[in-house]
């Protein structure tokens, strides 16, 4: 049982915020909602450092100044941080100048994106009791035996990561760790242009002319809306009944009756549906924001392509690793096309970006020996 302690006023918790600024390192999940609001709702904020437990209420204070924490030289733990980061990065207005995120660096030991339970057994076994993944976390007085589930998160994470340290060490590679994490820590994760939003629906591909202009602007209508009422943009309009408008425009509230998905009855903003869909029919072709089309393959790219994936999915065994950890199709069709590419760039580059450049500008060759694939090179030979 992990012992921890609550804290509901600003004053302790200012406290606490000293002392993870103060340490080496520190443990630290959150628990969220999103189903309800437009942006995510933090609810509780778990850390732990070596010494200590603690559980904050994140309704009954505020964590803004968690910010002094994360501009201090001390080490953020997480695990899977990436919404994590996201809400913190929302709240704070910060992120942790330095994490390391124990889901990243077990990559590179072998495992794949894996559970933290998962990994607690692996390198610890240790077992983790899941039975409150499905808690209100918004709830107050929250039951001890859930708040003693958001401790166990924390608890175990900065031993875990000693371990997954010296596992990384003796491979060699911890360094190749500390930058995949340094990059995913510092990606951009500022919220799309507006216009762009329509490019999330998943029929906007049947989408032409006239009706692409119609999604643009009513994808906009619907994200200010949302965020204007705190509520999730799918419960303004589904993405169903917004697909239907743009594909069959309606001019007045007749023709939204019968629009799938679309129930009048509770809908309370007809007429700025309405305006919406008329901007759209009126928006110029020059103002539709069009998803960026993927590069047109000549049929002797295909073929480059194909065998740069098996070179990549022969190196990506040999280390040990999930092809998708070393790189995916489009990482090598990127590469390929002389397009930016994570294989062009440190520890990808120098593992194996070099070998399929060579095969994709011709001065070596693969061939078959025995089971396996063999680099050959064109020039000496």
């Amino acid at each position: 049982m992990t012992d921890f302690d609550w804290i509901t006023n600003q004053a302790d918790f200012d406290a606490l915020v000293d002392e993870l600024s103060n340490t080496s390192a520190y443990a630290l999940d959150t628990e969220f909602h999103r189903e309800r609001t437009y942006l995510p709702q933090l609810a509780v904020v778990q850390v732990a450092t070596q010494d200590r437990v603690a559980l904050v209420d994140a309704l009954a204070v505020d964590v803004r100044t968690l910010s002094h924490a994360f501009q201090s030289d001390a080490v953020c733990v997480m695990h899977a941080g990436s919404q994590d980061l996201e809400i913190l990065e929302l709240v704070c207005g910060d992120v942790p100048g330095r994490i390391f995120d124990t889901q990243i660096a077990a990559l590179f030991c072998g495992y794949r994106p894996s559970s933290l339970g998962r990994l607690l057994e692996a390198f610890l076994a240790v077992q983790l009791d899941k039975s409150a993944q499905l808690t209100d976390w918004t709830r107050r007085p929250l039951p001890e035996a859930d708040l003693r589930y958001a401790a166990s998160d924390v608890s175990h994470l900065l031993e875990l990561r000693d371990a997954l340290i010296r596992r990384l060490d003796e491979r060699g590679r911890l360094d190749w760790a500390e930058e995949e994490i340094e990059r995913f820590r510092s990606k951009d994760r500022s919220p799309p242009e507006p216009e762009t939003l329509w490019w999330k629906l998943r029929g906007k591909t049947k989408l032409n002319g006239r009706a692409r202009g119609v999604a643009q602007e009513l994808a906009v209508w619907r994200e200010r809306v949302a965020k204007k009422q705190n509520r999730p943009p799918r419960t303004v309009l589904s993405d169903m009944a917004l697909l239907a408008l743009a594909q069959r425009p309606a001019r007045n509230v007749e023709q939204l009756r019968g629009v799938r998905n679309l129930d009048l009855r509770r809908f309370k903003h007809t007429e700025e549906l309405l305006s919406a869909i008329g901007r759209g029919t009126r928006l110029p072709k020059n103002a539709i924001r069009l998803p960026p089309k993927k590069p047109e393959n000549l049929p002797s790219v295909d073929g480059v392509i194909a065998l740069c994936i098996a070179w990549l999915a022969q190196r990506a065994g040999q280390e040990g690793l999930d092809m998708s950890v070393l790189g995916t199709r489009d990482d090598v069709t990127s590469l390929v096309l002389h397009q930016p590419s994570r294989l062009s760039h440190g520890w990808r580059d120098s593992l194996v970006g070099g070998e399929l450049r060579s095969i994709i500008d011709g001065t070596a060759a693969l061939r078959v020996n025995g089971n396996e694939l063999e680099l050959v090179d064109r020039v000496s030979s």
